[in-house]
């Protein structure tokens, strides 16, 4: 197939179009590298064909396609050295000013047929596009970092983006071994948008008191299975890139309460306390390496008491199961005998609300977090509520802990860690497809390989239930009255007539 752009430009050439500029080149086409800065592009052509040179001698490129590909990259001076380009890709400081006095340059100088395209993350496509004669020939382009690691790119239609330019963008970016999928110019777009509820529901659960970071983190890598935990993640990224989205995305929706930021994050950022490349952020680094406190140990309980169930716990049956497996004294009655240890599964509640709302003793009740199946875990959640008695407390941690998994113990919450953190998500995603922003299928593709999730957050919802989600939110906002919480009508339809979340109207 005939390359749809033969000759590249690329303007800025950070860490972004540098990678941008790689991977064209080994499509085959001319990259013409530019950056204002003297000396920046020499520098980075040198830089992309050490990566080469690395490639090379690891065996994992040809010596012969190495120099095919080293010769298709040049670099020059000035913008009128790219006029001879088809397409121009820009890659420079993420500020909507310098962005559109840039293009309005370009413009001047490319010819009529030649494609503009903005690697922008956060601002809008329309308002960089706004200063241009002819507005229909720009589009976002948006890759992550590292460009050849990260297989997906974001093609972003302005308002007035011709859709040809889209379409040619994405088959251009299917060219340089990318995945593309389409967004609608909305703040964030695709993957910045989605990836909101992740971090910003775990910064609320830590400010709430609930848990600390390292046992958030343990809880959502070994419950639901996220490659990194979300503090694990914002030091991996640093505060001075992630917490100025979350305020971005805030803002631009203007004071959308599911993208509500965090004080902590806000905190940290202006002492300094970054993450990784600051040797601290929400861990201590040593060497690289995260100094993460220890997890606390098993409570020694001489004699485990009676357990009872409630009726309405989530997975009853499975539990009951499970606490004969693990050999636990277990009570039949319609109510608790006055020693006996009360279990409670709510699904979006807290637990001393549902002590309450049962007429349960709660110096003896304790959640049990049981939104996934305990037999796809690796980690066991419980929860107290103020009134739980320290000996409760540990014959239950002791009881869940026989077979090995581990278990956290944390304070109450509305929804545990993993039920509110994973609603947060759906619920995000289900309004994304609701608002049009792109299709379930590109959402999926979007976060799957942009955040790494482990699987796309539609199918997420699926599998845990749609209805348990909705649950999980409707009983998030009785406990907290927070508008955060409110289902979107593309979750709360689907889950109501049994449907799949990926389930497009015709």
């Amino acid at each position: 197939m005939e390359l749809i752009y033969k000759n590249v430009g690329i303007v800025g050439t950070g860490a972004m179009g540098r990678g941008i500029a790689q991977i064209a080149a080994q499509a085959g086409s001319l990259v013409t590298l530019m950056d204002a800065q003297t000396g920046a592009a020499e520098k980075a052509r040198e830089a992309i064909c050490a990566q080469w040179d690395k490639l090379v001698e690891k065996g994992r490129l040809e010596a012969a396609a190495a120099t095919g590909h080293k010769a298709r990259l040049l670099v020059v001076s000035t913008l009128a050295d790219l006029a001879g380009c088809d397409l121009v890709v820009e890659a420079i400081v993420e500020r909507l000013d310098v962005k559109k006095t840039l293009f309005a340059e370009l413009e001047a100088l490319v010819p009529a047929h030649t494609v503009l395209a903005s690697n922008t993350s956060s601002l809008s496509v329309t308002a960089i596009a706004a200063a241009l004669k002819h507005p229909e020939r720009l589009a976002g382009y948006h890759f992550f970092n590292p460009v050849p690691l990260m297989k997906v790119v974001e093609v972003i239609a302005g308002l007035k983006t011709s859709a040809a330019v889209c379409s040619a963008l994405t088959s251009y970016a299917r060219q340089m071994g990318h995945t593309p999928v389409q967004a609608q110019d909305t703040p964030g777009f695709i993957v910045n948008h989605a990836g909101r509820g992740y971090g910003t529901e775990a910064l609320r659960i830590v400010s709430e008191g609930i848990a600390n970071f390292a046992t958030i983190d343990r809880i959502l890598r070994d419950q639901a299975g996220f490659k990194l935990g979300p503090f694990e993640l914002m030091d991996l990224t640093a505060l001075d890139v992630s917490h100025p989205v979350m305020e971005s995305i805030y803002h631009q929706y203007y004071e959308e309460d599911r993208y509500r930021p965090s004080v902590i994050t806000a905190q940290r950022l202006a002492g300094g306390v970054l993450g990784r490349k600051t040797g601290e952020g929400f861990y201590r680094y040593e060497g690289g390496v995260a100094q993460i406190p220890a997890e606390a140990l098993v409570p020694e309980v001489a004699e485990i008491p009676a357990v009872w169930v409630s009726p309405r716990a989530a997975r009853r049956s499975e539990l009951l199961q499970l606490l004969k497996n693990l050999g636990a004294p277990i009570e039949t009655g319609q109510s608790p005998s006055p020693e006996a240890l009360t279990l409670v599964a709510p699904l979006g509640f807290d637990i001393t609300t549902v002590a309450v709302v049962e007429r349960l003793d709660p110096a003896r009740t304790v959640g049990i977090d049981l939104l996934i199946d305990d037999a796809t875990t690796k980690r066991r959640v419980l929860a107290t509520n103020p009134a739980t008695r320290n000996d409760m407390r540990d014959a239950a941690h002791a009881l869940f802990a026989r077979d090995g998994k581990p278990v956290s113990v944390i304070r109450d919450s509305g929804g545990f860690v993993t039920q509110r953190v994973v609603a947060a998500i759906v619920n995000i995603a289900s309004d994304m497809c609701q608002q049009g922003i792109c299709s379930p299928k590109d959402l999926e593709t979007a976060v799957t390989l942009g955040l790494g999730y482990p699987m796309g957050p539609l199918a997420m919802g699926d599998l845990y239930g749609p209805t348990n989600i909705l649950e999980v939110l409707f009983n998030m906002q009785t406990v907290y009255g927070d508008q955060r919480y409110r289902p979107s009508p593309w979750l709360r339809r689907r889950g109501a007539i049994g449907l799949s979340l990926m389930h497009e109207e015709s």
